[in-house]
């Protein structure tokens, strides 16, 4: 008996150092996601449809291309565009290899009214990343109506996998504005405002995610440019009072 129970403690502790380590590996491994060599990026690009919409999706239509210039000498990017709109439409793109296939699909869609459905995009991103890994998600908004724990708790998960949110907020809803940095804190992505007098900087700041995306942490640093350094600064922590 006494070498029975000795055996089970035994293999108790062998257990759970086998689980401390499986959770060691896990935690680093989602720590060090985003900083591999250049390479392939796969950037989810989700946009709220709805009728307010409108004017903003113009704009996002055309600025994208610059994503996929911008990382031309560093590697190559796929980007799926996710939308949502009317009574609980939401849907995804084939992977587009270039600007100009992404605008295509964007210039075919209309905004309709209806609710938001965020939790379906994070959701979405999360089962794609499960089939091939998703480097980011760049969500462009105005207004949010769900709950925001169900957001959080959605977001985390991407987090633990090394997939950070990029927020571009259109407007000054406060509870758009707190459900969004929530998410972004939690992925270690970051949270912006999406204005349209500033076509520029915004433009700057996707091709600076796509360079991310595509290249890591270190081919963004090596770069250095203003909108890098803000994208970096929100990445880390110090830029979410922006």
């Amino acid at each position: 008996m006494a070498k029975s129970v000795s055996k089970t403690r035994s293999n108790k502790i062998a257990e759970a150092k086998s689980s401390r380590g499986d959770i060691a590996a896990f935690l680093k491994a989602a720590k060090t996601a985003g900083k591999s060599a250049t390479g392939n990026g796969r950037i989810v690009l989700a946009l709220d449809a709805t009728m307010s919409r409108q004017p903003t999706w113009d704009l996002a239509c055309s600025i994208q291309a610059e994503m996929f210039e911008s990382v031309s000498d560093i590697g190559s990017l796929l980007m799926q565009l996710v939308y949502f709109r009317g009574l609980g439409e939401c849907r995804a793109s084939k992977w587009a290899e270039d600007g100009k296939t992404l605008a295509s699909m964007m210039s075919r869609i209309e905004c309709r009214g209806g609710h938001t459905q965020i939790l379906k995009v994070l959701k979405h991103t999360a089962k794609e990343h499960s089939r091939n890994r998703i480097n980011a998600l760049v969500y462009i908004g105005d207004a949010m109506e769900e709950n925001v724990d169900d957001l959080v708790q959605a977001a985390g998960e991407l987090g633990l996998h090394g997939i950070p949110v990029f927020i571009f907020q259109e407007g000054h809803d406060p509870s758009a504005e707190y459900a969004f940095r929530e998410i972004a804190r939690v992925t270690r992505g970051g949270w912006f405002r999406f204005d349209r007098s500033a076509a520029s900087v915004l433009s700057k700041l996707l091709s600076a995610i796509a360079v991310y995306a595509t290249g890591g942490l270190k081919a963004l640093e090596s770069r250095g440019s203003r909108e890098d350094r803000l994208l970096l600064a929100q990445m880390s922590g110090d830029g979410g009072k922006r």
